[in-house]
């Protein structure tokens, strides 16, 4: 048991094990402060691809042959590695989508199948992802339900009073994010799920955001649906998981129809597979799915408790250097419970304007609306610059972006 994660955590180690961090970006090397968008990939990912095209690639479920056998069997198993990491009670709970969008718009397909109707409501909250509105505005419009929201103040934390009053017996679904992609804002997972429940409304999670950075126990928080994407996660795009409730999930038709997903086919009549195939139609994303494994066996292996201790003594140091050198600096959420973003704006300096001289100077921040229009609305600005921060970054790479800032504020003023 680490007594203090920071101080013995293994920076340097950490860093080795990222290649493409060892590189120089316009002559000056690469800071990556983009990890909120997409996580960079330790060797023991990379190597972990090319192991599986080198020795079992080959379709899964379906073949006796041996190389089938091998990569439905590392399939398998990563499936339970990702069981284990959420705490799920079946590893056939466990749904490998595309990520966090497909994970959200499967749920969202197949509720509107019956299971939300005209008259019902949907709550999701100011501080969503365009994937966790989206599909719900769909949903209504094809089923006649009503979408409500839950309000957030200038901190950019969710009104729980407000929460509290929109919940009523027509609340079919809650749809909230864990953590906000744009703000860096740590919802209250569980209290939001407690009273949803007692509302007889369900409740789905995004935890794109949050699976990098923390313990997640879905049966702790007793959340019906937990999504989040590999990409995030330090391990391959293209895939993710749907956590659901195996209740749920067996009232719930398929999402889509084709091969795997079926028990028998005849021309009169289909007949669905059982958890977890009935929501997995065709080939799957087989590399993605082992890989994943490897990338939370690889997180696993630090510790969730050190990432997390670490990330927040980056995000407070960040914090207070960019105030201390920059008055003029403005941050954009500053929640009480808050993960490793800082999202600002320098001045009234246009940030897409900053963010190509942070290129210029090596430094790789994302600019815009973070899909998070609402919250941009909110505050009445076009879209922030967002400094997000993982294990594998430092002090002194925020000293680097603050030095940064400075050149670019003397540029563009």
């Amino acid at each position: 048991m680490i007594s203090n994660p920071v101080a013995h955590f293994p920076i340097e180690k950490i860093r080795a094990d990222f290649p493409i961090l060892d590189q120089e970006v316009n002559g000056r090397p690469l800071v990556y402060f983009d990890n909120a968008a997409s996580t960079q990939k330790p060797r023991q990912v990379i190597e972990a691809i090319d192991q599986y095209y080198s020795t079992i690639n080959s379709n899964v479920h379906r073949g006796v042959h041996h190389l089938s056998q091998k990569a439905t069997d590392a399939f398998e198993a990563s499936r339970e590695t990702v069981r284990a990491h959420l705490n799920a009670a079946h590893s056939y709970e466990v749904l490998f989508t595309k990520g966090t969008t497909d994970s959200i718009n499967l749920v969202a397909s197949s509720l509107s199948q019956g299971l939300i109707r005209a008259g019902d409501e949907i709550l999701v909250s100011h501080l969503e992802h365009h994937s966790n509105i989206v599909p719900w505005q769909m949903l209504c419009e094809r089923t006649g339900a009503q979408l409500k929201v839950i309000p957030m103040n200038d901190k950019g934390e969710l009104l729980m009073e407000d929460y509290r009053q929109l919940l009523n017996e027509r609340t079919r679904l809650v749809a909230v994010n864990h953590i906000s992609n744009a703000l860096g804002t740590i919802n209250p997972i569980a209290e939001m799920t407690r009273l949803a429940h007692e509302a007889g409304a369900w409740i789905l999670v995004d935890g794109a955001q949050a699976v990098p950075h923390m313990k997640v126990d879905v049966q702790s928080l007793d959340v019906d649906f937990y999504c989040f994407s590999g990409h995030k996660l330090f391990g391959p795009t293209g895939i993710g998981v749907l956590y659901g409730k195996e209740a749920i999930l067996e009232e719930m038709p398929p999402y889509q129809g084709g091969g795997e997903m079926i028990a028998e086919v005849t021309f009169a009549k289909t007949t669905y597979a059982s958890l977890p195939h009935k929501f997995e139609a065709g080939t799957p994303h087989i590399e993605g799915g082992i890989v994943l494994g490897s990338a939370i066996d690889y997180v696993n292996d630090i510790g969730l408790e050190a990432i997390g201790a670490y990330e927040q003594e980056l995000l407070q140091y960040g914090t207070q250097l960019l105030k201390e050198r920059f008055p003029e600096l403005r941050i954009l959420g500053e929640a009480e419970q808050k993960t490793s973003v800082i999202s600002f704006l320098l001045g009234d300096i246009h940030p897409y304007d900053t963010g190509v001289i942070l290129d210029k100077l090596g430094v790789a921040v994302r600019t815009g609306h973070h899909c998070t229009q609402p919250i941009m609305q909110h505050f009445g600005i076009p879209g922030t610059i967002r400094a997000s921060f993982a294990f594998y970054n430092t002090k002194a790479e925020i000293d680097r972006l603050a030095d940064a800032l400075e050149k670019a504020q003397a540029m563009l003023s």
